[in-house]
């Protein structure tokens, strides 16, 4: 196998683990905080979940191990999209689980869910995890996105752990991953299994995060790998000086990339789907935003400029959000095989028009062809409309280039506008983890073992203070019912881990807001250039700005 040189240098890595972790198992103890509560529908998460609900976030501390030895017999998957550093979570919990008894035994399940519904694993040891350490991407196991929700999935995967042994199944995902984590865990509470269920909070997103978790893995490492390609883009913009490129980055549910990007590249123009929200802006209104920045800009003579879009923007305008709620709704079931078995668009056309309000319709006939058609592709896994795979980033280039022509046409804007289009998405999901992320991840999976040993299921493995450096980072434990509500999916109230957005009330966005204006119009780009794992601490382990903003260390 032909490795390259900074491949070979990042498996020599050793990851920084919190300070209470760093001396050995048997030093440490538990400390029990409160009980907890969902953040809403307590009465319906509980009858729920009578057998995980309500338990007490804890915090591991220097003292003595009471945990009961055995031996463990651990299953682990991956599950939903990639994010840097998983491949970091499952080498901590296999160092934890050697470091405490060597006959433990670590087994990756393949594809994600579908692995433990097949029984299709790998048995790790010390080469096959070291081939990982440090190292980008997911294909140690794989990964899928099969939910695990049906009592027959569930018997399933009870009698597959039953078989091999298991003792407890830690499962590295998402919201979805770790409600799918929840319910997993009450199934195998209420059936007396013994096997414990054990979460790690992933998504590059950046949306599974509160008070307890303060972030997820990945969003590290994948917002500094699309800002060095922003930053890029600026440079280049700045250089040739005849075009406007719009950039659409990940982040469906939630803007924390697209904020964070902004914040380390500094663009002409960054739209906050939580804003545009509350605000309740209409297409025109954001059309006229933008505009307004590339005509003042062109009218002195700047006609280029770079404007960050997210994924998930059309959601966020309520016009657009109401619209796909009912698309939602009308294609839910066995609908949607119905309306994918109809001959031509024009057929199609018609079961919308007669499935739709009058309102919504109104708002859908009024798109270009290609949005219209965007709208209803293939469906995610909850049934629910592919936002990402809607271009919004043309959408609003074509809208401001119409707008901008009206302009002209009255004399007002004088400049020219051309514009390009990009969408990161897979660019930063495997790259090679940051400092901060293989650190951060190496001690979650350290961490998930030391839940595990103790007892616990249905917790997160929770790593917090993450903003100070690692010596200083506290271990411990949340309940996954604590993060979850009742929400609609496919047509039906599921309970699941509720999706942190943007606070437009939080310092991050209060510092953007307070720089746009100028950003609009001046050209103060800044240009972050490529993770650096190697150098003085302050450049190598770097945080996000967006945690340095909401920790008061920036």
């Amino acid at each position: 196998m032909n490795l390259s040189p900074l491949q070979k240098a990042r498996y020599e890595y050793s990851p920084k683990l919190p300070g209470m972790l760093r001396n050995g198992i048997s030093d440490i103890c538990v400390k029990e905080g409160s009980e907890t509560a969902s953040v809403a529908d307590q009465d319906k998460i509980k009858a729920l979940f009578p057998n995980t609900y309500g338990k007490k976030e804890i915090t591991f501390e220097k003292g003595s191990n009471t945990s009961v030895a055995k031996k463990q017999v651990v299953g682990v998957i991956l599950s939903g999209g990639q994010a840097p550093g998983g491949h970091n979570v499952i080498s901590g919990l296999y160092d934890a689980l050697k470091a405490t008894d060597k006959s433990n035994v670590l087994l990756g399940f393949k594809g994600g869910p579908d692995g433990l519904l097949k029984d299709d694993y790998v048995e790790f040891d010390d080469a096959f995890i070291d081939a990982y350490r440090n190292t980008g991407g997911f294909d140690i196991i794989g990964s899928g996105r099969t939910k695990l929700e049906t009592q027959e999935q569930f018997a399933i995967v009870a009698e597959n752990a039953k078989k091999n042994g298991l003792t407890a199944i830690v499962i590295i995902g998402g919201d979805d991953s770790n409600t799918n984590a929840a319910t997993l865990a009450e199934y195998m509470a209420a059936n007396n299994t013994g096997v414990q269920v054990i979460g790690c909070p992933k998504t590059i997103d950046g949306d599974l995060k509160n008070e307890d978790i303060e972030a997820s893995f990945g969003f590290d490492t994948a917002t500094k790998t699309y800002s060095e390609l922003i930053g890029n883009i600026e440079r280049d913009a700045n250089s040739a000086k005849k075009y406007w490129h719009f950039v659409k980055v990940m982040g469906r549910s939630a803007s924390h990339v697209a904020l964070e990007c902004a914040l380390e590249t500094q663009p002409n123009i960054c739209l906050i789907g939580e804003e545009v929200a509350a605000k309740k802006m209409s297409l025109a209104q954001i059309t006229n935003y933008i505009a307004d920045s590339v005509e003042k800009r062109g009218n002195a003579g700047n006609n280029f400029g770079v404007a960050i879009i997210p994924e998930g923007i059309v959601e966020f305008v309520p016009e657009f959000s109401a619209l796909i709620k009912e698309i939602n709704e009308l294609l839910a079931g066995s609908k949607t095989d119905e309306f994918n078995a109809l001959p031509d668009w024009d057929a199609k056309y018609n079961f919308i028009k007669n499935g739709l309000s009058a309102d919504a319709f109104k708002v859908f006939d009024i798109l270009p062809l290609g949005i219209k058609q965007q709208l209803f592709l293939e469906r995610d896994p909850h049934g629910n409309v592919q936002v990402s795979l809607i271009e919004s980033e043309k959408l609003f280039s074509e809208l401001v280039k119409n707008e901008l022509a009206n302009r002209k046409a009255a004399g007002t804007y004088k400049g020219k506008f051309s514009a390009l289009h990009h969408f990161f998405g897979y660019e930063g999901r495997c790259a090679f983890p940051s400092n901060f992320d293989a650190d951060y991840c190496y001690s979650l999976g350290y961490n998930a073992f030391m839940l595990i040993q103790y007892g616990y299921t249905g917790y997160l493995s929770k790593v917090s203070n993450i903003s100070k450096p690692a010596e200083e980072w506290v271990a411990g434990g949340m309940p996954i019912t604590k993060m979850m509500n009742i929400e609609r999916r496919n047509g039906e109230d599921k309970p699941v881990i509720r999706k942190a957005l943007v606070e437009l009330d939080g310092k991050p966005f209060k510092y953007f807001e307070a720089n746009r204006d100028k950003w609009a119009v001046e050209t103060c780009f800044t240009y972050p250039g490529a993770i650096q794992y190697y150098g003085p601490a302050e450049v190598c382990d770097l945080t996000t700005r967006t945690l340095a903003l909401e920790k008061g260390t920036m």
